[in-house]
């Protein structure tokens, strides 16, 4: 995004801050009512002539341009995958403290695997703390395999509601 003093065009297509259009202005008078606005400049592409430039609130370019340079930023990157494991005897203080590491990786983006370790014939048991925990977490998360008991360990994944 070019702003301000960056724009080397002569003249631009100037817009106002209301979305009004003011025509063809040469660059210096475009800045000059960028000033007397206490706005900012900024040209919206390159590829026609006269560039089309608008005013925008001083600040709001910038942030505008970081937040979706954010936005890029997370869709770019793939999904970390964070193990959290559990034994079937669980006590209920130990439950709750997992149950908010859990939260706080699918807020922050990571999808989370749930692992409980059994041992004999504790998969029913298992496989209903599974459930219990995917209940509680339902408001962050969503499951994206099922249940899976198999072995000595039941394990499910769960991804965070926003990225899908």
């Amino acid at each position: 995004m070019i702003t301000n003093e960056k724009i080397k065009a002569a003249e631009v297509l100037l817009t106002g801050l209301n979305g009004e259009d003011l025509g063809i202005v040469s660059r210096e008078e475009a800045l000059r009512a960028a000033k007397e606005a206490k706005a900012d400049l900024v040209c919206t592409s390159l590829m026609s002539s006269p560039p089309p430039c608008k005013l925008v609130a001083r600040g709001m370019a910038k942030q505008a341009a970081q937040k979706e340079k954010q936005a890029q930023r997370q869709s770019g990157t793939p999904l970390k995958v964070k193990e959290l494991r559990l034994t079937v005897n669980i006590e209920d203080h130990d439950y709750e403290t997992k149950q908010r590491q859990a939260e706080k990786l699918l807020v922050t983006g990571n999808s989370v695997q749930l692992v409980v370790r059994i041992q004999g014939k504790e998969g029913p048991k298992a496989k209903a703390l599974l459930e219990r925990l995917l209940k509680d977490l339902a408001v962050t998360g969503i499951k994206e395999t099922g249940i899976q008991v198999s072995g000595k360990q039941a394990a499910v994944k769960i991804n965070p509601i926003g990225l899908l």
